[in-house]
């Protein structure tokens, strides 16, 4: 397996971008679904990363920077033939030494508040990330739930 630096240009990406953003909106109301979609992930400030295993895509993750010692994960997502086989840790531990590595203090997240997110939860926690206020444009959401790590 292997973690790449991806152009978001492949079909194979496309395709679970658009599950992990219909997933978020049968869990979420439409106010509190925080995933971007391909365009908003184009930006100058987001890196995003791909695990594939040969020509499999098995998971990303990516990179936000919020300014030069605040990062925020997005659009963790793991293909479901992969789950349950380690995938989004190591994307997870990619992120953070990427981070690491460009001078990030601090790693945030925002995930959602409902069991369908308990996983990621679960992920997160054993990371180390803690529960936090919102940050960056969040505001208070019944839905959501911030988590931060000091690097």
């Amino acid at each position: 397996m292997k973690i790449i630096l991806d152009d978001l240009k492949g079909p194979e990406i496309a395709a679970l971008l658009t599950e992990h953003l219909e997933d978020m909106r049968v869990t979420s109301p439409p106010e509190s679904v925080h995933a971007l979609d391909l365009d908003g992930l184009r930006q100058p400030n987001i890196r995003f990363w791909t695990l594939w295993d040969g020509r499999n895509l098995a998971g990303c993750g990516a990179l936000k920077w919020l300014d030069a010692e605040h990062a925020e994960i997005k659009s963790m997502r793991t293909a479901a033939t992969y789950k349950q086989q380690g995938i989004a840790s190591k994307v997870l531990q990619h992120l953070i030494n990427d981070a690491k590595a460009a001078g990030v203090q601090r790693l945030s997240l925002e995930t959602g508040s409902m069991a369908f997110f308990q996983p990621a939860r679960n992920l997160y926690a054993k990371f180390g990330f803690e529960l936090c206020g919102p940050f960056a444009d969040y505001v208070l959401d019944p839905n959501s739930l911030f988590m931060t790590k000091k690097l």
